[in-house]
């Protein structure tokens, strides 16, 4: 079990990660977005399918996936012994292949601490198709 201190350290630091991302994503920087993941990372797309980390980073390189906007709320951190679980819910505004498009999904990420460092190990969405109350 984790004390309470370094329960809120790791808290903040993935909390970083995350903001890091949302940013990294939104400047399709795909390599700062690869120094956040995993080598054996995947992403479950809403409609079930999986995606690996190096088609993920070449849609982004390619500009064909490019994010406007990210937005999240409802974040929750859940920390254990060099792993952690986040989960929010998140909307973006997209464009793929120029064609502009909104999301609204909960996002689960899987963080993983390794040498020191955490790295996200599994993404994945689910598209949330009615409004949702933070209970």
């Amino acid at each position: 079990m984790m004390s309470s201190e370094t329960d809120r350290a790791a808290q903040e630091a993935i909390l970083e990660l995350e903001r890091r991302f949302g940013e990294a994503m939104i400047r399709n920087d795909a390599d700062a977005i690869g120094r956040l993941l995993s080598d054996d990372w995947i992403i479950i797309d809403p409609d079930g399918g999986v995606i690996d980390r190096s088609r993920f980073l070449a849609v982004i390189k390619s500009g064909a996936l490019k994010h406007e906007a990210m937005d999240s709320e409802d974040i929750r951190v859940r920390t254990y012994p060099n792993t952690a679980t986040v989960t929010a819910v998140t909307h973006t505004r997209t464009k793929y292949l120029g064609k502009e498009f909104t999301t609204h999904e909960r996002a689960t990420d899987v963080f993983v601490k390794e040498d020191g460092r955490w790295h996200c190990v599994l993404t994945h969405l689910t598209t949330l198709t009615k409004k949702t109350r933070n209970e």
